[in-house]
């Protein structure tokens, strides 16, 4: 007697694939440019698979949105001594994580009050606030000094993913935002 054949259906972790397939359709049409059904035949998963995992699009979203900002808060923990390493790694995790930068900043797009999300921004948030202390000419400036950095890192990421400067074509955004950090924050 030969044994059954069983499926050949076999994704391992079928989760993941669908975070990928949709990390790859947010870099190509932006985060709002695609379907569950079209991530699903990207996963090569049934058309319920993602509804089945994620709910719907916003439950997607939601689960990129608080993945990405895991990685950007451990990213700024790595630099987080100084505050013009802290800006770069901020420009560095956006040119490098752009399918997650899209969607983080976007809460419109995801469930914000979610535990996992609100978790992993108040991580980020909080580095980045521990970082523009050192920056704040006074402790009552902090937040203020927390803005104004943020908005210039923030800025600058977004113009380079945009290729609204001429230096995003070929140049490097490391050395672009050290140099236009040091100038700030150095006067130099």
């Amino acid at each position: 007697m030969s044994p059954i054949k069983q499926s050949t259906y076999h994704h391992g972790n079928l989760r993941r694939a669908i975070m990928d397939a949709a990390l790859a359709a947010i870099d190509e049409s932006g985060p709002t440019g695609w379907s569950l059904r079209e991530l699903a035949r990207r996963a090569e998963v049934s058309h319920a698979a993602p509804a089945y995992h994620f709910g719907d699009k916003s439950g997607l979203l939601t689960a990129v949105a608080a993945e990405g900002y895991e990685l950007f808060a451990d990213a700024l923990e790595r630099a987080s001594d100084h505050a013009l390493e802290a800006g770069v790694a901020y420009v560095r995790f956006a040119v490098n994580h752009r399918s997650y930068f899209a969607v983080m900043f976007r809460p419109e797009l995801y469930r914000a009050d979610d535990p996992a999300v609100r978790t992993a921004r108040e991580r980020a948030g909080g580095v980045l606030a521990n970082t523009a202390r050192t920056l704040a000419p006074t402790p009552a400036q902090t937040r203020t000094a927390t803005i104004a950095a943020w908005s210039l890192v923030h800025g600058l990421a977004e113009l380079w993913l945009n290729g609204a400067l001429p230096e995003s074509a070929d140049g490097d955004p490391e050395a672009a935002a050290r140099s236009v950090l040091q100038l700030i924050f150095n006067g130099s």
